[in-house]
């Protein structure tokens, strides 16, 4: 989606990414403004775009940009030109192979065999090896970053072109997790690591910094012969250079906390995400222990308004805990929001007697959209007997409160790995299962999803089972945000990791230096 925005007619709140980072809220007129009659029939002039010279990212100069290091943000902005993964993102989500030319996985002895696409070659020219992969994979198993989507990697190894990934437990979908960008062996510990990128990190004799063009890359043609980085030591300084067009994009997420102010001639497209929101429910104790009214509840949330209405469309409505954009996801089991069929489920719950029950609904009160969003589902939800209350708390007591199992619902998100893994948040003693939730049909559809061959229809099977159990309900899920300078760039497709995914197609429009 790309919508255009003009100085003179709207204030953009924006957080910057922070890559899951979390616009504060609209005033509730700015969403019903009429105008008067002078300016419906004369309306402001949009201001003049003035197209750069050069096209321009920021950076921090003493940050590294090692991608399995980096702070989250301009840097991973940058990165993302200058290295490659075995596997890339597509816009539905689903690996896309780029170092690896082919792959076969051996469900008995738990292991992945990876060979390298032949040619493949860093910046410098030398060949990528298995053990570059290895390398970089070795370090991503204890980083921040990665580790938790690396939960299952016991080992990985190297000979020549082949990496061999051992696991600990079954995953048929583990391509979908080695996304991760590949740095030359060796070359970690530079503030800019050689990679396989469509752009290198060049140091001019001025002493700037740019990225220009890899001579090995066999990626296509590439649309600019230099990309000009600009020091941007804080997020103040990135904005004011957004602001100013001295940078021509940054990325964020227009549903986050922290919130800032840019304005100007701006663009935005939005790229699909794996962050989930959904609402959360203590099934060890009353009144949630019971299935009936946590599905009745699920039947009761006009997700497309929720959306509209309080998330500015950035997001996409899910009932399964899956990307709707996923080829996996179970579009068949999902139903159309009806009142008639939430009374009916409320009332099969027991929950139209008349006698009124109160639950809290917790949220994080640092993100405005967030309690914004659980104040609606509230009362849209307490229609019948149980009247649902919003108790907004710092983070850290909310996840406090979580963590001790001290609440009746909560308003979560959380970011899923595009394995689509759900033993985290609905397996039993998984970490993110704050609900309580254990059932060994659940345990045993997790299991097999895990390790199907088929697997849509296994993770239908476990999809329709979670609907009818309903230990969470999925609201939505977000997505994050390109922000460009207007008329700068055409056919830019990012998706959730890459801003300027298939360069090759974009185009871009500079102005001659006078």
């Amino acid at each position: 989606m790309r919508q255009r925005l003009c100085a003179l007619l709207l204030v953009l709140a924006l957080s910057l990414t922070t890559l899951t980072g979390c616009w504060e809220e609209p005033a509730p007129e700015d969403g019903n403004f009429i105008p008067t009659e002078s300016e419906a029939e004369e309306p402001a002039p949009e201001s003049k775009t003035v197209l750069p010279t050069d096209f321009t990212l920021p950076y921090a100069s003493r940050q590294t940009l090692d991608p399995v290091a980096c702070p989250d943000g301009m840097q991973q902005v940058v990165g993302s030109l200058l290295y490659e993964g075995l596997f890339r993102l597509d816009h539905q989500l689903e690996p896309e192979a780029v170092l690896c030319g082919d792959y076969r996985y051996d469900p008995e002895a738990l292991t992945y065999t990876f060979t390298l696409r032949s040619g493949a070659a860093f910046s410098d020219g030398s060949a990528v090896t298995g053990e570059d992969v290895a390398a970089t994979l070795r370090r991503a198993m204890t980083s921040d970053r990665y580790r938790a989507r690396l939960y299952q990697v016991s080992s990985v190894t190297a000979s020549g072109s082949v990496v061999n990934v051992r696991l600990s437990s079954p995953n048929a979908g583990l391509p979908a997790l080695l996304d991760i960008p590949i740095v030359k062996a060796g070359t970690e510990t530079s503030l800019a690591p050689i990679g396989t990128g469509p752009y290198c990190f060049t140091l001019e004799e001025n002493g700037a910094a740019s990225l220009t063009p890899t001579p090995h890359w066999t990626g296509g043609s590439l649309p600019l012969d230099r990309i000009c980085l600009s020091e941007a030591a804080d997020r103040d300084t990135m904005l004011y250079q957004f602001t100013s067009h001295d940078i021509q994009l940054i990325t964020a997420d227009l549903t986050g906390a922290d919130p800032i102010t840019a304005t100007g001639n701006i663009s935005y497209q939005d790229a699909d995400t794996t962050i989930l929101q959904y609402i959360g429910f203590n099934t060890q104790r009353p009144p949630f222990d019971q299935p009936a009214l946590r599905a009745a509840l699920a039947a009761g949330i006009d997700r497309s308004s929720v959306i509209s209405a309080f998330l500015s469309g950035h997001a996409a409505a899910a009932q399964s805990p899956v990307s709707p954009v996923s080829p996996l996801y179970p579009h068949s089991l999902d139903v159309t929001y009806s009142y008639d069929a939430f009374a009916a489920a409320m009332a099969r719950a027991g929950y139209d007697t008349g006698v009124e029950r109160t639950a809290t609904l917790l949220v994080n009160e640092e993100n405005t959209f967030k309690v914004s969003v659980a104040k609606y589902l509230a009362a849209s939800l307490s229609a019948f007997d149980l009247k649902i209350e919003v108790q907004a708390l710092p983070w850290e007591e909310y996840t406090a409160a979580l963590a001790a199992g001290d609440f009746d619902l909560y308003y979560g998100e959380v970011k899923l790995t595009a394995d689509w893994d759900l033993i985290r948040l609905v397996g039993t003693s998984g970490s993110l299962n704050y609900g309580g939730w254990s059932n060994a049909q659940t345990d045993l559809l997790l299991s097999q999803y895990a390790s199907a061959t088929d697997r849509a229809a296994a993770l239908e099977a476990l999809c329709a089972h979670l609907r009818q159990q309903t230990p969470i309900v999925p609201v939505c899920f977000k997505s994050t945000s390109v922000l460009l300078q207007t008329d700068v760039a055409e056919d830019l497709a990012p998706t959730m990791t890459e801003p300027f995914y298939d360069i090759s197609s974009c185009v871009f429009h500079l102005r001659e230096a006078s």
